[in-house]
């Protein structure tokens, strides 16, 4: 388990945490959403023992490890460059930090990441996602008690990122990791996160299961964080609703004034009395259409959650 309390960190300028609060249970994959610049790497630095925290506390397990190193901490980090050694094998890789070096239990750990046959090769022979595949094994051969991932798929290609990180949350929940994983990418929290805790400008603002998160924001920030997402003005507070969050037919009256296709989905930007939005319909330009708003949300101007309408 993971927990910080009360951890703040700032640096001279600017950015940073700012009394942040956290639970990482075992077992559990829990992924940090936000822009960047939102706090979400300081957070795995500061776990890692990379940064020192001016205020709080930092805990693996009942273990307060807040000052401790970060060879002591038994924590893994994969980053987002990977930081492959480019003179090692996949093989070495694993030896090099496995707390009891064993060739058979590396084999079988580079099978388990699909890389049995390319155990012999330099990162400089292998592809992008083989690459991401030794950096994770050789995470886990630490066994470390808490896996850090630090948006690792960024530098891959969109195909190669959505396969890849599904195979890697089956693998990590297979051996039953626990893992702290940021990202950028809202799809990829949603897919890859037990729960998923927005952060921006250095605060976490919600921590929860993905889909509850998606559904039911209670701010502004965190409704936006999750993308696709329309904000007009309405009255004296703000109506937002998502793309997909419509139905053909209703009281609202819609002039399309887009088309666009992509992925087998049609979005279609439109004006509404409040403004113009992009929304999942099938339609053509110049049509008016009624529409009705499935999950509209209101919001204070200030960003706060309100009843929904």
């Amino acid at each position: 388990m993971v927990r910080l309390q009360e951890v703040t960190k700032r640096f001279p300028q600017g950015g940073g945490v700012q009394g942040v609060s956290l639970e990482v249970h075992p077992g559990e994959i829990l992924v940090l959403l936000g822009a960047s610049g939102s706090g979400k790497s300081t957070l795995l630095n500061l776990v890692a023992g990379l940064l020192l925290p001016d205020r709080g506390r930092v805990f693996l397990g009942e273990r307060d490890v807040t000052r401790l190193p970060p060879e002591r901490r038994q924590v893994a980090y994969v980053f987002q460059d990977l930081g492959l050694w480019p003179h090692l094998t996949a093989l070495e890789h694993l030896l090099l930090v496995m707390p009891r070096p064993d060739r058979k239990a590396a084999f079988a750990l580079l099978e388990r990441v699909g890389l049995l046959e390319l155990a012999f090769r330099r990162p400089g022979e292998l592809s992008g996602g083989q690459r991401q595949r030794v950096a994770l094994a050789r995470a886990l051969a630490r066994e470390p008690k808490v896996i850090l991932l630090d948006e690792p798929y960024s530098a891959l290609d969109p195909v190669l990122r959505e396969s890849l990180r599904l195979e890697v949350r089956s693998l990590l929940k297979d051996m039953g990791a626990t893992a702290l994983h940021v990202t950028h990418d809202p799809e990829e929290a949603m897919l890859l996160g037990d729960r998923v805790g927005v952060m921006a400008e250095g605060r976490l603002l919600e921590v929860g299961p993905p889909q509850d998160l998606y559904a039911r924001p209670r701010s502004l920030a965190a409704f936006l964080a999750f993308g696709r997402a329309n904000v007009l003005p309405d009255g004296e507070g703000l109506l937002a609703f998502r793309y997909e969050e419509v139905a053909p037919g209703g009281p609202l009256t819609a002039r399309v004034l887009e088309r666009r296709e992509v992925r087998g989905e049609v979005l279609c930007r439109v004006r509404l009395p409040q403004g113009e939005a992009w929304v999942r319909l099938e339609a053509f330009p110049g049509e008016e259409v009624g529409l009705t708003l499935l999950h509209p949300r209101r919001f204070s101007p200030a960003g706060e959650a309100l009843t929904p309408i």
